[in-house]
């Protein structure tokens, strides 16, 4: 296994990725594979009064999915052609290098086999190369965007992302309610399964997450971890530690999981329709009940509490909560009813006490958190009707993690809820993707 090519004590230091991503302040989705979604390594955008947010770039795609950082400057988004899913045909995704201001291509990959759609993923890997899993194919490329190797996936489903371990192999799943899923590990210098797909006991609709050489997964029911040994080439199910968060409560699946490095922080009722309009995910529940915030302990699954985010019927998310280890924080959201909630966390009792809500507040997507600020950058959806003054459709919002304060909001003229992953920039700004349309939102 190739060791990192930026592995200098310098780049190290200042971006302490997990050891399998590359040092930089955001390799992969969400940040890592902890999905703590916190920047690493750059200073937050630090709103101070008198300033604003404007948008100086701002581009169409069919559907964008996600954007990653290499080193300084570097500026990666990967793309795919949903259209072609809507009318029952293979789908393509696509890799491209960015100017980081104009947002226009100065590289781009060839178009990349795929399959049935679903928002898959890609990450800048610690060798310095770039991984994709789009559909049923998982692709090599190099910091050019040229292609070096895929693998088609075993099964003929949509594998939605991976996971990069600590030992450096790539781990990912598909995306599946009902049959047979299967975990697979890539050798991402051979670009072949590493050992026998191993069959999940469930199915399971969320993205996998990992710390070390651990990889959970949550199920329609139930949260499962398993552990890759690189020596024996074996991934095991840890049998003494599961959560069936379901129970016979009558819920709906959760979404993916957060790993603080002591808990693991979920959702559930994320089975969902899209809203009237087929835009968001307003009034989009399909559970009667309202949906939960689930906290699990890593060091033993039968520590764990199920906290009510709103308490409001037919409350439903597609995505995880943020979870603020510094501050101690919680921030858990109800899309389908447009209410965030806050709560201050006591690890020594792991009591929840609420701390501040925002209602009428349609955040739907993955967040950027800088740590240093406590700033959040998310998006609130409201619907085509302006509600209390607020501009239609999707609105890029600052919030201040410890009071719920807005900071500054740009409205952005997307009409489609983000459900997908943003990233920082390399200064005072970031780039947000609403589906249909990539932006460069800077501090004015």
């Amino acid at each position: 296994m190739s060791a990192p090519q930026n592995s200098d004590r310098a780049a190290t230091k200042k971006y302490p990725a997990t050891a399998g991503y590359y040092a930089s302040p955001w390799s992969g989705e969400d940040g890592g594979a902890h999905r703590l979604q916190a920047v690493s390594g750059l200073p937050g955008l630090a709103l101070q009064d008198g300033e604003a947010l404007q948008a100086t770039a701002s581009r169409r795609l069919s559907t964008g999915n996600m954007v990653v950082l290499r080193d300084p400057g570097e500026v990666y988004l990967m793309h795919v052609d949903t259209l072609r899913g809507k009318i029952g045909m293979h789908c393509y995704s696509h890799v491209e290098k960015l100017d980081p201001e104009t947002l226009e291509p100065v590289k781009k990959s060839p178009r990349l086999a795929g399959g049935k759609w679903w928002p898959g993923g890609f990450c800048v890997h610690r060798n310095g190369d770039l991984y994709v899993t789009f559909g049923r194919w998982a692709h090599r490329l190099n910091p050019d965007c040229e292609l070096m190797a895929s693998y088609q996936l075993p099964q003929d489903l949509p594998y939605n992302s991976h996971v990069v371990l600590d030992n450096g192999f790539i781990v990912t799943k598909p995306i599946a309610s009902e049959g047979t899923t299967s975990i697979v590990v890539l050798d991402p210098e051979t670009m072949t399964e590493a050992c026998a797909h191993t069959i999940m006991p469930e199915p399971s609709i969320s993205r996998l997450s990992a710390s070390g050489n651990q990889v959970y997964v949550t199920g329609v029911t139930t949260i499962y971890r398993y552990e890759f040994d690189a020596a024996t080439r074996q991934l095991v199910l840890d049998s003494d530690w599961s959560l069936d968060y379901v129970g016979d409560s009558g819920q709906e699946y959760g979404w993916d999981p957060v790993l603080d490095g002591k808990n693991i922080w979920f959702m559930d009722n994320g089975k969902h329709k899209m809203g009237s309009t087929s835009l968001s995910m307003l009034n989009a529940g399909v559970n009667p009940t309202p949906n939960n915030v689930i906290r699990v302990a890593a060091d033993d699954a039968h520590n764990f509490s199920i906290t009510p985010v709103c308490g409001l019927d037919h409350g439903s998310v597609t995505n995880p909560p943020l979870y603020c280890p510094q501050r101690n924080i919680l921030v858990a959201f109800d899309s389908s009813n447009s209410v965030v909630q806050a709560w201050r966390h006591d690890p020594a009792t792991e009591a929840l006490a609420p701390l501040w809500q925002r209602p009428n507040f349609g955040m739907g997507g993955h967040t950027i958190y800088y740590q240093d600020t406590g700033e959040i950058v998310t998006a609130d959806y409201q619907s085509l009707k302006t509600l209390k003054g607020l501009s239609e459709g999707e609105n890029s919002v600052v919030l201040d993690i410890s009071t719920g304060k807005e900071k500054a909001r740009l409205p952005m003229g997307n009409y489609m809820q983000s459900a997908v992953f943003p990233c920082p920039g390399w200064g005072r700004d970031y780039y947000w993707l609403g589906l249909d349309r990539l932006t460069r939102i800077a501090v004015a």
